[in-house]
């Protein structure tokens, strides 16, 4: 019964820490996403940035219904030196047509098409940038995936933020406004609990970034072996910015979000690639057991345990304030829907989590893969 008793005890000690962690994590959140995002900054931090080249990589797949609108938004960007690498796989791929398409109505810009990808490891990503990365004639690069659209000002913005001692400036992940109750369920969720971990992790010293839209040095990958050192992996980005890091270089933030805009969405999709980042985190970071707790249900439980007060109902006012920042203005949707969207999502933490602790295989692309711990991985071959 003692051991009940210390057992109880510890739990609710463990409540109250978990009660003002998970507030400190909110507050830092708001507060960052307010004094930095959407913020206007000076055309040039420094001098030597003004005019450097940036080759942008963009690894391209199919087609959805936003596509083409997504990628002509980079053919209008207001910068004086860069240049557009277009990525592809396959010859009969869709998308094809599509580059043709835009290289043919902006004539006048930089931009190239490169078919065919390289093999050098088991990364889909990384073997189809590798001849538009190999080719990159500029010092910084830019690797944006597809479904990203941008401002005419975010290449300015993102090399604003790289000064001398910054390796790699990364935009906050966030989702465009789109129809439908899936896309209200993707902006609630990368408006409240993605931020809210990703902007206190960097906040606190942990590097944290997302491959989405990550501006980096060329000279610092190539040190570390460049792309195809990293094709190893299947969460390329967090080993990219790790040797980054390693080599005493700083991250930063630019003032605006990488805006998600995929045509093809679902609940389903999801919660599959919501299951497949977590099966990530896991293998990468064995503290990511320790990450339900902090999802709101399980953890309305311990610090309700602990402090004996419904804190529930409470949690999802600071995520509603969190929201508004990444968003820029109001929301496209009702308080009603936020609240029924933010509970949805609550509500799939767990299974998502424990379906991806289930099932270590990943499927990506046009293949699957078997995580080891460490992050490394290895290609399923269908016999």
């Amino acid at each position: 019964m003692a051991l009940l008793d210390l057992a109880m005890q510890g739990l609710a000690v463990f409540g109250f820490i978990l009660f003002f962690v998970l507030w400190l994590m909110h507050l830092m959140s708001i507060i960052y996403v307010r004094l930095h995002l959407h913020k206007k900054r000076p055309e040039v931090k420094q001098p030597f940035m003004q005019l450097a080249g940036v080759s942008l990589l963009k690894p391209l797949k199919g087609v959805d219904p936003n596509l083409i609108s997504n990628l002509e938004t980079f053919f209008t960007l207001d910068y004086p030196k860069f240049e557009i690498l277009l990525c592809i796989q396959d010859q009969d791929d869709p998308a094809v047509d599509v580059c043709k398409k835009l290289l043919g109505k902006y004539p006048n810009v930089d931009a190239r098409l490169f078919i065919g990808g390289k093999k050098v490891g088991i990364n889909p990503k990384i073997n189809n940038l590798m001849p538009g990365y190999e080719g990159a004639k500029y010092g910084l690069v830019w690797i944006c995936d597809s479904g990203i659209r941008v401002k005419p000002d975010t290449l300015t913005d993102m090399t604003n933020q790289m000064t001398e001692k910054v390796g790699l400036v990364h935009g906050l992940p966030y989702v465009a406004d789109r129809q439908g109750f899936a896309a209200t369920l993707e902006q609630v969720y990368f408006g409240t609990s993605h931020p809210r971990s990703y902007i206190s992790a960097n906040v606190t010293g942990i590097k944290c970034v997302t491959g989405m839209s990550c501006l980096m040095r060329k000279d610092v990958l190539d040190q570390a072996g460049g792309l195809v050192s990293f094709a190893q992996y299947i969460a390329e980005d967090y080993f990219m910015a790790k040797a980054i890091a390693d080599r005493g270089w700083k991250f930063s933030m630019a003032t605006q979000v990488a805006l998600q805009n995929s045509g093809s969405y679902s609940i389903g999709q999801f919660q599959s690639r919501m299951i497949r980042w977590t099966k990530l985190r896991i293998n990468m970071l064995p503290g990511t057991v320790l990450e339900p707790v902090s999802e709101c249900f399980l953890a309305s439980l311990i610090i309700g345990w602990a402090a004996h007060y419904v804190f529930r109902i409470l949690k999802n006012v600071p995520d509603y304030w969190l929201m508004t920042s990444p968003q820029g203005g109001p929301l496209c949707f009702s308080k009603l829907d936020f609240a029924v969207a933010w509970f949805i999502r609550e509500s799939m933490a767990v299974q998502i989590f424990l379906s991806a602790l289930w099932d270590p295989t990943i499927s990506w692309r046009t293949g699957r893969y078997r995580l080891r711990c460490g992050g490394t991985a290895e290609e399923i071959l269908d016999v």
